[in-house]
């Protein structure tokens, strides 16, 4: 199962995912798309992880998603990728022009075959105004063409406010 979970800052798409990741029953591998790259990344990533169960396994992996999806996807495992959009982010100061598309390619195209539960978790970025510059407008651009394809090959596809999940496409929670 392809499930995309999608919310604003703080908006509980995070604890929502975690939360369905066990209550799979599988064994889960969570996949961290964030580097710390300052203090205050690295207090978000350490808050990310006191809540996670200790039998989990983690992965990191900034640039090449799917090569670790493809690696670690069973059909007795759960994989939760946090974040989508980090990964976006992490892929536009890379700056190497075809990377983004090829990565984002490779993932779309391959996706929907892999086995298990698959959890992805994503920033709604596209719900307020156009922002300035190039480069985040490319980023809001390039988050809401990833979103929409995502949507397209999931069988759930979950919006979070406040803390409360809207079922978008699919069964119920």
């Amino acid at each position: 199962m392809l499930e995309l979970i999608l919310g604003g800052a703080r908006s509980g798409k995070s604890r929502l995912a975690e939360r369905l990741a066990l209550e799979s029953g599988l064994a889960v591998t969570y996949i961290a798309t964030a580097h710390a790259g300052d203090d205050e990344m690295a207090a978000r990533i350490a808050h990310h992880q006191s809540r996670r169960p200790d039998d989990w396994g983690l992965l990191e992996e900034p640039v090449h998603l799917m090569q670790v999806l493809r690696d670690r996807a069973a059909e007795n495992r759960c994989l939760l990728v946090d974040c989508l959009t980090l990964w976006l982010t992490n892929l536009l100061w890379l700056d190497e022009g075809a990377h983004l598309e090829r990565e984002r390619d490779t993932l779309l195209e391959g996706i929907a075959a892999l086995p298990g539960r698959i959890i992805l978790v994503g920033n709604e970025t596209g719900l307020g105004v156009v922002p300035l510059g190039e480069l985040t407008r490319r980023y809001v651009d390039e988050a809401g063409w990833l979103h929409q394809a995502l949507a397209e090959r999931a069988q759930r596809v979950t919006f979070c406010v406040a803390g409360l999940p809207m079922i978008l496409k699919g069964d119920s929670l």
